[in-house]
């Protein structure tokens, strides 16, 4: 039976949602999003929230990995500084070599953990170049598989079963290299 139409409805939240909607963080719930200077990953990094509702996975000196609540594959990963930059030349030296240290972590992590073949990775600066959170550069690592379709596995009868957030968010983390909180 051919397979017409794919749903990746952990997506649908971002596509149809609200611009704002995308700068509250889950657990401030409804109303207005608080405007209080920091970007919505620094909002994230010092909500005082657990990692596992957060979804962060390592916490570095400089730099921190989380994944992406609305994600183009399961185990897609952000690296961020801790501090809102927006821009690749803003960033200290110190900051600027432990971002893409956590980037080649990342990646190895991913193709462990997640079994993929490869990974895209990518960082969007500006609006122009899709940015859809300008203020606050953070690089995206996509795991990708041999024979997936525009990030969704489609081959013959098979299935789509996304992971839940949660479940990457626990292996990953396990995975981490060095990481004394797990």
């Amino acid at each position: 039976m051919p397979l017409d139409q794919l749903w990746a409805t952990w997506r649908s939240t971002y596509v149809t949602g609200a611009a704002e909607d995308r700068r509250r963080l889950p657990h401030e719930g409804d109303g207005e999003v608080p405007d209080d200077g920091r970007s919505l990953f620094e909002r994230i990094l010092h909500s005082g929230v657990p990692d596992e509702e957060t979804l962060i996975v390592h916490r570095g000196e400089t730099c921190f990995v989380i994944l992406n609540r609305f994600p183009y594959t399961s185990g897609h990963l952000m690296v961020l500084p801790n501090r809102a930059v927006a821009d690749l030349e803003d960033l200290g030296a110190d900051e600027f070599t432990e971002l893409w240290e956590l980037v080649r972590t990342s990646v190895s992590v991913l193709k462990a953990g997640l079994r993929s073949d490869g990974v895209n990775v990518g960082v969007n600066l500006g609006r122009a170049a899709g940015g859809s959170q300008t203020d606050h550069l953070h690089v995206h690592c996509v795991p990708r598989w041999i024979g997936d379709a525009n990030f969704m596995g489609v081959i013959g009868g098979s299935q789509v079963m996304p992971v839940a957030l949660i479940e990457n968010w626990k292996l990953l983390r396990g995975l981490w290299p060095g990481d004394s909180t797990i």
